[in-house]
């Protein structure tokens, strides 16, 4: 968790909207889905321990469903057990850094249109239910209420 928060400052800081724990049209769940201003669709995964990426066969998979992906982890886990060919963020809870950009691998436009309508949907379902929760749900900026 103190990682994911770290990079979410981060991202929110870069002006990307993210969605955590997206589950994909595969049935795997990525741990935080970001949309930039570009409309580009980042998925970064979070590793808490060299453990945790050793057991992990999953991530290549990830890439079929962004236009760019990466590892996010804290400063107790080497960054040299990345792979070169994923971008790198590396977080300590309060902010994030990203010490490896990600290359560009654009989705196909279906794989995108469908994508962004799981997007979509899954973030309308989570503000519902924060309002349904008694959560007050600010406007964001350029929308009418």
């Amino acid at each position: 968790m103190i990682v994911r928060r770290g990079v979410q400052r981060l991202l929110a800081e870069m002006g990307a909207h993210v969605l955590p724990e997206l589950s994909l049209s595969t049935g795997r769940r990525a741990d935080l889905v970001a949309l930039t201003r570009s409309g580009d669709i980042w998925i970064i995964e979070i590793k808490s321990s060299v453990e945790d990426f050793r057991v992990d066969r999953k991530w290549p998979d990830y890439r079929l469903h962004s236009d760019r992906f990466f590892f996010a982890t804290h400063p107790d886990v080497p960054a040299s057990i990345f792979p070169e060919e994923c971008g790198f963020i590396l977080s300590d809870g309060y902010g994030a850094e990203i010490l490896r950009d990600a290359p560009e691998h654009r989705l196909a436009a279906a794989t995108r249109k469908a994508l962004m309508l799981r997007i979509a949907r899954a973030g309308a379902a989570r503000l519902l239910a924060a309002e349904l929760a008694g959560v007050p749900v600010p406007a964001l900026e350029g929308e009418s209420e």
